[in-house]
């Protein structure tokens, strides 16, 4: 498989997966906008997550654009990353249901988790391809928020079980993070 190939299969899933997600909301049974209330925790878990599979396809894109070639062991690493992420509409749908309990908003993080060390190890397998000083090895660095982020989700799952309120008001901090973009990969490109 080329870097093309992988590219579009990845793009593909994703916006499968943005689909399900959103062929998951039902509208509500009234006709007032009041009877939208209810449905608020499933529409803001929607919108969470389609934030986080947007800033993985981003990410995504971006790091592929310093990337010159993939082999079986980036193949496998990349499908690591979409089995968490294919997770993302079963823990959205359950938390958006149920995010004041534990175990919903744990199994969440849990799934984010999965996705971020995915992600971590996908780098790393590029990395090993690539040389020291190649684009790739220079935009990735040390990776401070890739692994910050990591350990902001560990906790968040933790705390879940004291305050799911904390732990999905750190979800959304990290990503509001993720949000403001990453220009290592730009400015390589860029020559600076």
């Amino acid at each position: 498989m080329t870097k093309g190939r992988l590219e579009a299969f990845t793009d593909g899933v994703i916006a499968i997966l943005i689909t399900i997600m959103v062929l998951e909301l039902r509208p509500p049974e009234g006709s007032e906008l009041s009877d939208l209330r209810p449905l608020v925790p499933t529409l803001l878990a929607y919108l969470l997550s389609f934030v986080f599979l947007a800033i993985y396809w981003n990410n995504h894109h971006h790091l592929f654009r310093v990337v010159d070639h993939v082999d079986g062991a980036v193949l496998w690493a990349n499908m690591a990353l979409l089995f968490w992420l294919s997770l993302t509409p079963f823990a959205t749908a359950w938390m958006g249901e149920h995010h004041t309990d534990p175990a919903p908003v744990a199994i969440y993080g849990v799934v984010l988790l999965g996705a971020a060390v995915a992600y971590f190890v996908l780098a790393r397998v590029l990395l090993r391809l690539h040389e020291p000083s190649s684009q790739l090895a220079i935009a990735l660095g040390k990776d401070w928020k890739g692994k910050l982020s990591a350990l902001a989700y560990a906790v968040a799952i933790a705390l879940a079980v004291v305050s799911t309120w904390l732990a999905l008001a750190i979800y959304v901090a990290v990503a509001i993070v993720w949000l403001i973009p990453d220009r290592r990969i730009s400015r390589v490109m860029a020559g600076g």
